[in-house]
């Protein structure tokens, strides 16, 4: 295991911002773009109740252009004085060829941003048990995670914060309705299995397209997700793809879709053990008139 925490700086009364925001573009859209993430992020931390002052969590940071701006985006929340927890930077090297070992290190340091880098050779475990030409991403992702709830148990962190944001969500909640035949997407806050490390999803407002101009102009020494040699599947390809086509012909769609998680009716789908069908035969003939105007 190689960890390396690096010194936890706090910016000082009569520092202008976070060292992670020195040297980004002074434009108006880029302020703008800052406040609107920083807006959605705030947002998602209030209404799913993420945030209880004093608790540490674990960032998971891959070296993507989302975990970049998640971790950002809070370390620039907690410099304004808005999110009262404590942070630690994560990166699992899971061993894939050709990483780039020192590229998030050297960066972390260089900010002053406490992180511990952890090295477990999972590849060669997913390399052996998935066959040649299928995709690693799901059992990677299951392994990854393992490791994740560890550490932060190690850690002493209440929470695993990742980088998931509501392009993420609406891909799942499809990926779920036509492959799986449920309702079902990627909660913004979930306890795990064994109860004591919550996972929270701070980017659940934030769009995909913003997080990627934001990690342009932050110039975050971006390492791809492909080092391994796979993608992701076609059936999150396919979501993608379908989601991008509805919003260039209908600008709005995808907030609407994710309102639509949020406001659920039981009584107007089919799943009798969410709203009591057979109970309204009881309730028939027993409801007051409406009052005459």
């Amino acid at each position: 295991m190689n960890t390396h925490v690096g010194p936890a700086e706090q910016a000082d009364a009569g520092d202008v911002c976070h060292p992670m925001f020195l040297a980004v573009p002074s434009t108006v859209e880029f302020n703008r773009l800052r406040k609107r993430l920083l807006r959605n992020t705030r947002q998602a931390l209030e209404d799913f109740s993420m945030v209880r002052p004093g608790e540490r969590w674990l960032v998971a940071l891959s070296g993507g252009k989302d975990s970049y701006g998640l971790l950002a985006l809070l370390l620039d929340l907690k410099w304004r004085g808005l999110l009262p927890v404590e942070i630690l930077a994560c990166n699992l090297d899971q061993g894939q060829p050709n990483f780039p070992k020192q590229v998030l290190p050297d960066y972390l340091a260089s900010l002053g941003v406490p992180h511990r880098i952890e090295y477990r050779d999972t590849y060669s475990v997913v390399t052996d048990k998935i066959a040649e030409g299928k995709t690693y991403c799901s059992l990677c992702s299951r392994l990854r995670r393992g490791h994740l709830y560890r550490i932060a148990r190690e850690e002493g962190c209440a929470a695993l914060v990742l980088g998931h944001h509501r392009d993420d969500i609406l891909e799942t909640f499809f990926m779920n309705l036509f492959h799986g035949g449920r309702l079902a997407a990627m909660p913004p806050k979930l306890l795990n299995d064994e109860g004591d490390v919550m996972v929270l999803r701070p980017l659940a407002y934030c769009d995909e397209a913003d997080l990627t101009k934001f990690a342009d102009a932050m110039r975050f020494p971006i390492i791809p997700c492909d080092l391994c040699g796979s993608q992701d599947g076609l059936q999150r390809n396919a979501m993608k793809a379908m989601l991008a086509e509805i919003e260039s012909r209908m600008p709005g769609r995808k907030d609407t879709m994710l309102r639509a998680l949020g406001n659920m009716r039981p009584s107007h789908l089919l799943d009798a053990t969410m709203f009591d069908f057979a109970g309204l035969d009881d309730r028939r003939g027993k409801a007051e008139p409406a009052s005459a105007v």
